[in-house]
């Protein structure tokens, strides 16, 4: 015991439940990732982070240090089992919970799982709540045994300043600073993903190009504060017409807006696209003599040989130019153009 009672204080690791949960996925579908990412958004006390290739799950997982482990079962390269016995030789994660994710509820399944060190099994994509209570109920346990030794300490400094550079990492490459949408980089890459995802399984991908009416009049009415507050209000308005967990916002530049919608019709594209453009009529920002309003630009496609994700990207530009030459404040689809390919 030291002199300085308040010295003994900070040597006492805080409570199990005053810990942030890291969770690590390990799942090879950027669409699974981006989902569970979702779920557990808003989530204070939980700090995610994904590895979307198995051959560098055990690496990710040393310099994450997560306190859950989401293992999918099927993924290119290797066997989820394999991997969760790698686990269970490797040191540093052989005492962390790992939670599979299976397609499919077979009992035989389930027992390979468990057999092989897995202490708790979802069938995919579980339901939000529960999936956080299993997280939940996990890391408690997990850090109620890791704080009977003294990596414990080490382990909490580690994972607070892993978790800080997470956050400015996730700011600069993936998140837009303005509008909190995606950016354009992480655009790139999800409709780069998604577009192969669709060419192996043939489903098809669809691309809203959105564009904000007549902003640069805004900014120079309005100012470029105001422009800004627009922006976000505009950008939340597209964010809150997506449906599903999959479909991707971001902003494309300036007051351009981009939505990558996944395994969707045609017209559910459209239908999407009307919806956004109602959303941001109903936000009622003055413009004018009338108020905001935006163009979108709707193209979709069955990823093949023939095309590419530039090509999608290319025609739903070309049909939101169109919808800014017809007047604005509507919805053209590239299937409607006269100059669409045969």
């Amino acid at each position: 015991m030291s002199e300085d009672p308040d010295l003994d204080l900070e040597l006492v690791p805080a409570p199990a439940d005053k810990y942030l949960s890291m969770v690590l996925l390990v799942d090879d579908q950027m669409m699974i990732c981006e989902a569970v990412r979702r779920a557990l958004a808003g989530q204070p006390e939980l700090d995610f982070h994904y590895c979307t290739n198995p051959l560098d799950a055990i690496r990710i997982a040393n310099e994450t240090k997560p306190t859950v482990i989401l293992q999918d079962l099927v993924m290119p390269g290797m066997d989820g089992l394999d991997l969760v016995r790698e686990y269970r030789q490797n040191p540093a994660t052989q005492s962390v919970p790992v939670i599979v994710l299976s397609a499919k509820e077979e009992p035989a399944i389930k027992g390979e799982a468990f057999n092989a060190g897995a202490n708790d099994y979802l069938v995919k994509l579980p339901d939000r709540i529960e999936l956080i209570a299993r997280i939940r109920y996990h890391t408690r346990a997990y850090l109620d045994h890791v704080q009977r030794n003294q990596a414990y300490r080490a382990l909490r400094e580690s994972q607070r300043q892993l978790i800080k550079a997470n956050l400015e990492l996730e700011r600069l490459t993936r998140i837009d600073g303005l509008t909190s949408l995606g950016n354009r980089r992480y655009f790139d890459e999800y409709l780069s993903l998604e577009w192969m995802r669709g060419r192996r399984r043939q489903t098809p991908v669809s691309l809203l190009m959105i564009d904000v009416d007549n902003f640069k009049r805004y900014n120079d009415s309005y100012g470029h504060l105001a422009g800004d507050e627009a922006l976000k209000r505009v950008a939340r308005a597209i964010q809150d017409s997506l449906s599903r967990a999959t479909d991707l916002a971001a902003r494309f530049g300036g007051e351009e807006f981009v939505a990558v919608l996944v395994n969707g019709s045609e017209t559910g594209a459209n239908q999407i696209a009307e919806k956004m453009l109602q959303a941001v009529r109903d936000l009622q920002i003055p413009h004018g003599e009338g108020c905001v309003t935006i163009s979108i630009g709707v193209a979709n496609a069955l990823p093949g040989e023939e095309n590419s994700a530039g090509e999608l990207l290319h025609n739903a530009d070309q049909a939101l130019f169109r919808a800014k030459m017809k007047g604005r404040d509507q919805v053209v689809s590239y299937e409607s153009l006269g100059e669409k390919k045969e």
